[in-house]
């Protein structure tokens, strides 16, 4: 069996987000059928140091080790992964020696994409005062600009108790309750779900 660490963006300098964001990825990915084979999650913070972090894992990556990158698109992605983050302006990344197309994911356009999907989660995690007009109405939520996702998200919860959407407090708690179900066929999510599952065997 492959052991699969997923280096995911996420957390920033706080150890207890960084709990948290473990646990909201651990979860979610139960929740997406993959309990009993589980990918390890490495929050590492910055998408800069997801990618550094990664690239030193690489280097020394055994036969029966894979190790993923896990970061935002951070807006439409229209070519291959590496070739995204390379002309990305704030990236730059190069493709590391090693490093195939499936070591690399996105969340397109953002995390909070996956968020908008499932409006009966956040109706339920947010409570009276949430207001899912204000929720961009794409179907396809990865055509979702991230700036109009994260404005949707905070004028849609500013009135309830939890207060506005927080990408440090709330993000992963949300996550966790997630529908696979309801992004699973979205195009990025699909393909992180069928590399996983061809690894996790």
């Amino acid at each position: 069996m492959v052991t699969v660490k997923v280096y995911v963006e996420g957390g920033g300098d706080d150890l207890a987000l960084h709990t948290k964001c473990r646990k909201g990825f651990r979860v979610f990915f139960e929740n997406a059928c993959f309990k009993g084979r589980m990918p390890r999650i490495v929050a590492c913070g910055s998408r800069a140091d997801a990618y550094d972090s990664f690239c030193t894992a690489l280097k020394s990556v055994g036969a029966n080790q894979f190790p993923i990158l896990l970061v935002d698109g951070e807006g439409p992605v229209t070519s291959a992964p590496w070739l995204h983050v390379k002309a990305r302006a704030g990236d730059g990344w190069d493709k590391p020696a090693g490093a195939a197309d499936d070591h690399l994911h996105l969340m397109v356009q953002c995390m909070e994409a996956w968020f908008l999907a499932d409006k009966d989660h956040l109706a339920g995690y947010y409570g009276q005062g949430f207001i899912p007009r204000h929720l961009p109405g794409k179907a396809n939520v990865e055509q979702v600009a991230k700036a109009d996702a994260m404005c949707g998200l905070k004028m849609a919860t500013r009135g309830t108790k939890k207060g506005e959407y927080s990408k440090g407090s709330h993000s992963f708690e949300i996550l966790e309750g997630i529908n696979p179900a309801k992004i699973k066929n979205l195009p990025h999510v699909k393909r992180l779900f069928v590399v996983l599952d061809a690894k996790l065997q």
